[in-house]
């Protein structure tokens, strides 16, 4: 399956993920949150940096449904979500992932005619630590 690539920078975000947390970076001196990581802040141009936990839930800001020809390993999963969240706590920054019908299941799993722009969503980290959604129940 798909393995992130990990770089100084966004080695620490792979690491939280990894133990089950959603945390974005912010910067030491202004405090304002970004995503992807990136050594120097777009706001105020600091290279201090700090991890931020973040409570995991966002709306779905836009998706995309994969159908074969993809890459050997996916055809066979396809199709499949794809969502770009925007987290509740910073609409600004946005996660790709693949949505999925519950933890742990696999990412054909949800009916991609269920997904809709706005939709809330929560994150959730199955093993292996690749942030995927789910969708939030109406309550």
């Amino acid at each position: 399956m798909l393995e992130p690539v990990v770089d100084r920078d966004g080695a620490p975000f792979w690491r939280y993920a990894a133990q089950g947390e959603l945390r974005v970076q912010a910067c030491a001196d202004c405090h304002e949150l970004r995503f992807p990581p990136r050594p120097c802040c777009p706001h105020c141009q600091s290279f201090g940096t700090e991890w931020r936990a973040v409570g995991g839930l966002g709306r779905v800001w836009s998706y995309a449904v994969p159908h074969p020809p993809l890459l050997p390993g996916w055809a066979e999963l396809a199709p499949y979500v794809v969502v770009v969240v925007a987290l509740e706590e910073a609409p600004r920054i946005r996660v790709v992932g693949n949505l999925v019908a519950a933890p742990g299941a696999p990412i054909n799993s949800p009916d991609p005619e269920r997904v809709r722009i706005g939709a809330r969503v929560r994150a959730v980290f199955p093993e292996g630590g690749l942030p995927q959604w789910v969708l939030e129940r109406a309550s």
